[in-house]
């Protein structure tokens, strides 16, 4: 299985359990690894034989902004849907971190895998 990788894609959204925290949108890091059989594309060059990486960033930056989450848990697994669903993917694995939110540590987060 060929990967597309999306590493550190900054998103603002609105994510935490207490009400404050949700109150402004806050920025999280995303890393994305979706499975794709690439071979077509790789003779091609055409953008249709493969998953368009812009699409899939600007769906999942459109969807955040309309979108609260208590749990980085339920984000996760919010983005992971969209991007099986709509891009038809054979899998996602999706790293999400919230920088700076506990003293003393740098981010908190998930690794979440999902197949299609």
């Amino acid at each position: 299985m060929d990967t597309i990788f999306l590493e550190q894609v900054k998103v603002q959204t609105k994510l935490g359990v207490p009400d404050w925290e949700r109150a402004v949108p806050q920025t999280i890091i995303l890393d994305i690894e979706i499975g794709y059989d690439l071979s077509k594309a790789c003779q091609t060059d055409a953008i249709e034989d493969t998953v368009d990486y812009g699409q899939v960033v600007a769906r999942i930056r459109e969807t955040l902004a309309e979108r609260s989450f208590k749990l980085v848990e339920a984000l996760g697994e919010h983005i992971c849907q969209l991007v099986l669903q709509e891009f038809k993917v054979q899998n996602v694995k999706l790293k999400v971190s919230k920088p700076g939110i506990l003293p003393g540590l740098k981010a908190l987060g998930v690794t979440i895998y999902r197949e299609g």
